[in-house]
């Protein structure tokens, strides 16, 4: 009897033994797969991570092909040139109105109109370029100062809007260019189709990712150069509310000056 107990015993730890060992080897499996997964996982993630926004963004364009997103560059290159230069001469010719008309009321009623003249020559801007001549023609009448304000009042509007006509040019052109690459993008798959004979996803995916990346391009150049545009819009519209109420004020105080 205690021989039998004792064959169940060592059979029992032999049967935990095995079962533990299986265990152990199931284990060390789960974990050897999940660490494969995770670096196949980490593998295949890895060259999206490193793909930067300029990287993407000049895959797509080599994509769209060079024929119209050359034009549609061209059309942005420009475009941001104009819209630069108009901000820097907006900005050179915004003056502080407030404080020129005042500085000229006191150099009016000081020492008279060659001393105002003598502010306004070292003040840039077209607000002081109008009170110059404004004041230039002081000696004539109120009426004909008048004149001059209203008639150099137009040719500084002209420079400040020299060259936003082209700004809204490019932004006409640009889409219209992404348009005419989706067109021509589409009849060239049409074309394969008609002469394969029968329709296929494969056959014409290159070209409408093609016709579809040159209109993605033209509303971006759009969009972009909108933007710049409505500011430059809004910056003329300040500056010309300042010269048209500086006009008056001029005006005025040429009136007082001669009573």
């Amino acid at each position: 009897m205690k021989k039998l107990f004792s064959i169940l015993a060592l059979a029992g730890l032999f049967v935990l033994s095995a079962n533990t060992a299986n265990a152990k080897a199931t284990t060390a499996t789960v974990v050897s797969n999940l660490s494969m997964a995770t670096t196949v996982m980490l593998q295949d993630e890895a060259p999206v991570a490193d793909k930067s926004f300029t990287q993407v963004l000049k895959e797509q364009y080599i994509k769209g092909g060079a024929g119209f997103m050359s034009f549609v560059l061209i059309c942005l290159i420009l475009g941001l040139a104009v819209a630069i230069e108009r901000i820097i001469y907006l900005n050179m010719a915004s003056t502080n109105t407030g404080k020129l008309k005042q500085e000229v009321e006191d150099a009016l009623a000081s020492d008279g109109v060659e001393a105002a003249k003598e502010v306004c020559r070292n003040t840039k801007g077209p607000v002081a370029s109008i009170y110059y001549q404004g004041l230039e023609r002081a000696g004539e009448s109120v009426e004909a100062a008048e004149k001059a304000v209203v008639s150099y009042g137009g040719v500084q509007m002209g420079q400040l809007e020299k060259n936003v006509s082209w700004l809204a040019l490019f932004i006409a052109i640009a889409p219209m260019l992404g348009f005419m690459g989706t067109v021509i993008g589409m009849i060239a798959a049409f074309e394969k189709i008609s002469a394969v004979g029968n329709l296929s996803a494969s056959l014409i995916a290159g070209d409408i990712q093609v016709a579809l990346l040159t209109t993605v391009f033209g509303l971006i150049t759009a969009i972009i150069l909108q933007i710049f545009y409505n500011y430059i819009i809004a910056k003329i519209d300040s500056i010309v509310n300042d010269m048209e109420d500086s006009s008056i004020s001029l005006i005025d105080m040429l009136v007082d000056h001669k009573k």
